[in-house]
């Protein structure tokens, strides 16, 4: 994996833990994006690194985004909207017919929230091995209906 991507995996791994409890953290590392059920993806604009995404098959009819996260300096430009695109072409491809995702509660992930709001997800109870708990935000898109 390349340097510029283990930087800006790392800046998000750091907000996370700085904006939440550590077990409250749920953003995959390096290791678990390199896992067989992962599909990582990176926007860049003239070699230059923008944003990250990957997304998590459940099982063969759900999904889950995980690892979302523009660089500081590319924010504002939709890029974050451009992945989230990408992230639900790739699934509705393969038949998928949920996508979930865990976010977090406090004002610093609001941002995200309101995207993924914008794009049709919902809240929903935990999902996954996920348990309940008061730092965490689960959202989910029905595929099948249009989102």
């Amino acid at each position: 994996m390349a340097d510029d991507i283990r930087a800006l995996l790392t800046q998000h791994l750091n907000f996370a833990h700085a904006n939440g409890p550590p077990e409250s953290v749920h953003a995959l590392d390096v290791s678990g994006l390199l896992e067989a059920a992962v599909s990582f993806y990176s926007l860049r604009d003239g070699g230059e690194l923008l944003a990250v995404g990957a997304l998590r098959v459940l099982d063969g009819e759900h999904a889950e985004i995980k690892s979302m996260h523009t660089a500081q300096a590319a924010r504002g430009r939709g890029l974050g909207r451009a992945m989230l695109r990408h992230l639900l072409g790739a699934p509705r491809e393969r038949g998928v017919r949920r996508v979930s995702l865990e976010t977090g509660t406090v004002p610093a992930f609001a941002p995200a929230r309101a995207l993924y709001a914008s794009a049709g997800f919902r809240p929903c109870g935990p999902f996954g091995d996920y348990q309940p708990m008061d730092t965490s935000t689960f959202m989910t898109l029905d595929l099948t209906a249009g989102g």
